[in-house]
C-alpha cells in the first residue's frame, strides 16, 4: 500500500510541474497524460497541498488564472464555430 501512495504523490507533483510550466487548464492536462479531469483535479488540489506545499502554491495561481479567462476562451470558440458554420453555408 505504501508504494501506491508514493506513485499517487509522484503523479500529482507531475502533473503540478507540468501545469505550472505549460499555463495548462485541468482539462489539458488530462488529455496529456490520460487520465480523467477529476483524477487531475484531485491531486493537484488536495494530494498535491500534502505532498508540495509550495507547488501547489504555484499551479492554484496558474488555474485562478485560468478560471478568471475562460468566459474568453468560451467566447472565442463559439465565434470559431459561427464563423465555420457561416463559411460551410456559404460554400453549399
Amino acid at each position: 500500500m505504501k508504494q501506491r501512495t508514493e506513485s499517487n504523490q509522484e503523479r500529482c507533483v507531475i502533473l503540478g510541474k507540468y501545469i505550472v510550466e505549460n499555463n495548462a487548464t485541468v482539462r489539458a492536462t488530462a488529455r496529456q497524460f490520460g487520465i480523467s479531469k477529476s483524477t487531475v483535479h484531485q491531486d493537484i488540489t488536495v494530494k498535491l497541498e500534502k505532498a508540495n506545499k509550495s507547488l501547489h502554491d504555484e499551479v492554484k495561481a496558474v488555474l485562478d488564472k485560468n478560471k478568471q479567462e475562460r468566459h474568453i476562451r468560451g467566447g472565442e470558440a463559439t465565434k470559431r464555430k459561427y464563423k465555420e458554420l457561416s463559411q460551410k453555408k456559404i460554400g453549399t
